[in-house]
């Protein structure tokens, strides 16, 4: 008999061998039916895998992201079956599940599919999922996954089986196909009923512009036609509230070949608007007790060996920068926190003066593939909210509980309500990804866990996804489309405060190394305002959006009141912007609401005559004649109504 335990703590007896679907089963039928993945001693495994030793196991559905995964990896393999068919000499390399769907990288010989040829490969999808062919995984050894492949003339597959142990090697079975692959199926192809190919995009063999471009097909699938008919609908409401549209439509950056891909311009508005953020962020951390700092766009070579930067993130960085010395080389800087700890080390600490909080703005450029660059989302020059915390071990736990505040504050005053927390850990499995020893890991994973634990977070754990230098806590946000985005981050190291010899002086009279805390709150600034764009489909809080009031005049005689009307407000801190061209009301009107002003004063002879406004809230319509000092009491109002909601939120600063 073999020991199982469940999430909630249960613990329930099984003979040796029983497979992890006839263990569902005997939890519910109705978890039997569902269930489409498992993870047992926190590893993914096939659910017909026989359990052969005591453990814990945790089941997925369709309604957990472990379970989506499962289903669009195992699409993926069904994908590139029908690709096999329809291109008989087509070499297959990769085909991983991602955030939304999946995607297959081929090598084609010839012509390779377009857009128009979707509709054939769905169709012929469709047909071999309905056929319940299971999916089946065999170890094989090394020397039989190059002899298929030789067989196959595959020369990537061959590369991936090379770069394996070969205790290491599986594949995977269903009908006539075989695939190299890890695992992690659902039991059979029959549970994906509805699928649908996106796009069609280049990418270089793993991800090196040196190596040959293969052909990318994106697509998704669901176990229900329903979702994806809903799943449709959100991508027509996701292309209207495109961040790079709206954000051309609403006047707040722009980009320029000749600055460079990836490198954002931010227009008067969008810099208003970003300022905003920045002044809203440092009011929180000085009230946290954070000091801030500024650091230059490059550093030494030297300081990012130190880190271990140049040794680790060398792919993500840009070539080294050369002077007429020909001894120097710096580089961008691509991590704010190598300058910081130089700050740290510029005088000398007590164990009283800990903990000490440096913030910053720090603008950092990374090495992004033109391919992959994308809007805001991904660029190659971006600001963080950075901020390291150098604290004793004692104060590690109240410290990091605090930035789990500052976040859930942040989510607060801009509306992100449905966010989950992840726990990104250290794959053992990877020692050479990663920094420093093994113990300190394990107390900065532990310490993690448990200050999440301690704020009553809703967590999961991600093995592979810390940093190189310590493990993490990544905050997963939704949108109002559902779409889920990592916003925030935070992190334990141990491992550059003894990389740059960082000391204090404890009670003890001896020399000790504080620990560090990396955060930022909103990550990047680009990204962030990207995200909130899309999330606000470009309507801004009133206490954030860059002109909260647009004065249109009637005529041109108008006009000297449209000003004295401008002037009052922004004595109260009311940001206007006056619209004195000569087209009709109407028109002015409709592209007020394009650039969704919150609201509009409509100044004619009636307004003149009685010292008065017509005011127009977006997307309402009119709301009457009033005073210019009702007005701004309405204004007020509903920006102290936003402000109150998140400041009333329980922040411990």
């Amino acid at each position: 008999m073999v020991t199982i335990t469940f999430p909630s703590g249960e613990k329930k007896a099984f003979q040796k061998g029983t497979s992890a679907h006839d263990i569902a089963v005997s939890i519910s039928v109705g978890l039997g039916q569902n269930a489409l993945s498992a993870r047992f001693n926190h590893h993914t495994i096939e659910l017909s895998q026989p359990i052969e030793n005591d453990g814990t196991i945790e089941f997925f559905t369709w309604n957990d992201p472990e379970g989506k995964k499962a289903f669009w990896h195992s699409s993926a393999h069904i994908l590139a079956q029908v690709l096999r068919e329809f291109y008989p000499n087509c070499k297959l390399t990769i085909g991983p599940p991602v955030e939304q769907g999946f995607y297959y990288d081929v090598a084609f010989n010839g012509k390779a599919p377009s857009e128009s040829d979707f509709e054939a490969i769905e169709q012929r999808f469709l047909e071999h999922a309905s056929k319940k062919h299971p999916f089946v995984m065999r170890r094989v050894s090394k020397e039989m996954a190059l002899d298929y492949y030789q067989k196959e003339n595959n020369p990537y597959k061959i590369e991936l089986v090379e770069g394996l142990d070969d205790e290491n090697i599986t594949f995977c079975d269903h009908a006539d196909f075989t695939d190299l692959c890890r695992g992690g199926h659902i039991p059979h192809t029959g549970y994906i009923k509805s699928v649908k190919l996106l796009n069609i995009s280049g990418a270089f063999w793993r991800a090196n512009q040196s190596n040959v471009q293969l052909t990318r097909i994106y697509g998704i699938s669901f176990p229900k036609q329903k979702y994806l008919k809903e799943y449709l609908q959100m991508i027509q409401e996701a292309k209207k509230r495109d961040h790079r549209v709206l954000g051309k439509q609403l006047g707040l950056f722009t980009f320029s070949t000749k600055v460079g891909s990836g490198l954002p311009l931010w227009l008067p508005d969008g810099a208003a608007l970003r300022q905003r953020l920045e002044d809203f962020m440092r009011e929180a951390q000085k009230k946290a007790g954070y000091d801030f700092v500024i650091t230059p766009h490059i550093g030494h070579k030297e300081l990012y060996v130190t880190s271990g930067h140049f040794e680790k993130y060398s792919a993500d960085n840009f070539g080294t920068i050369k002077t007429p010395d020909q001894t120097e080389e710096f580089l961008l800087k691509s991590m704010n926190c190598p300058h910081h700890c130089e700050i740290y080390n510029a005088q000398q600490w007590s164990y009283k003066d800990l903990p000490v909080r440096y913030s910053e703005f720090g603008t950092v450029y990374r090495y992004e593939q033109s391919g992959e660059l994308h809007g805001l989302t991904r660029v190659r020059g971006f600001t963080q909210d950075d901020a390291h915390i150098f604290c004793t071990p004692q104060q590690l736990n109240k410290e990091f509980k605090d930035v789990i505040d500052l976040v859930l504050y942040v989510f607060e005053s801009l509306s992100f309500k449905d966010f989950t927390a992840q726990v990104s850990l250290r794959d053992p499995n990877t020692p050479e990804k990663y920094l420093g020893d093994e113990k300190q890991w394990e107390k900065a994973q532990n310490a993690i866990i448990k200050a999440t634990q301690e704020k009553g977070l809703d967590y999961t754990i991600e093995i592979g996804e810390a940093a190189f230098y310590g493990p993490k806590l990544d905050f997963m946000v939704k949108d109002t489309l559902q779409r889920k985005w990592q916003l925030g981050t935070i992190q334990v190291d141990y491992n550059l405060p003894e990389r740059f010899d960082l000391t204090y002086k404890g009670k003890d009279d001896q020399l000790h190394r504080p620990i560090m805390i990396h955060r930022a709150p909103f990550g990047s600034l680009e990204r962030f305002v990207a995200i909130l764009i899309e999330h606000t489909a470009g309507e801004f809080p009133l206490w954030l959006t860059p002109h909260q009031v647009g004065i249109l005049c009637v005529g041109e005689n108008h006009q000297k009141y449209a000003q004295k009307v401008a002037k009052s407000l922004e004595k109260s801190d009311i940001r206007t912007r006056i619209d004195m061209r000569n087209q009709t009301v109407g028109k002015k009107i409709r592209e007020a609401e394009i650039s969704k002003i919150p609201y509009m004063l409509i100044l004619g002879d009636k307004e003149i005559q009685t010292n008065t406004v017509a005011v127009r809230k977006h997307r309402q319509g009119d709301l009457g004649s009033m005073s210019l000092d009702q007005f701004v009491g309405v204004l007020n109002l509903q920006i102290e109504s936003e402000v109150s909601s998140f400041e009333n939120n329980n922040l411990n600063q």
